[in-house]
């Protein structure tokens, strides 16, 4: 077992904990801590060649995946297929906290 706790000294916005490929698969685990106000990426949208599953622990937020308009809450889930173009933005008072898997297969 490898058990690791993220630090955000440094003040990251995302921490990458787990990077491990297997055989088909690449996986990479991670926590983000978003800032009240933020919002990712800071322009535009983004996306990426991995599946994303995501599960917000604290917070909230708020954007748009795939041409379709989101709110997301702490308790949630939420999956963005690979390629899917998407940006989200913190519109409360408080960081939004969640915990990531990209996924790529």
């Amino acid at each position: 077992m490898n058990i690791k706790k993220p630090d955000f000294s440094e003040k990251e916005t995302v921490k990458s904990l787990f990077q491990r490929k297997f055989p088909g698969a690449e996986i990479d685990f991670g926590f983000v801590s978003i800032p009240s106000g933020e919002r990712l990426p800071k322009e535009g949208t983004t996306s990426h060649t991995e599946h994303e599953y995501a599960y917000i622990v604290k917070g909230s937020l708020s954007g748009e995946s795939g041409g379709n308009p989101f709110e997301i809450s702490a308790g949630e889930a939420s999956y963005i297929p690979a390629g899917e173009k998407h940006w989200c933005v913190n519109k409360s008072k408080s960081a939004c906290e969640l915990v990531y898997a990209l996924i790529k297969a």
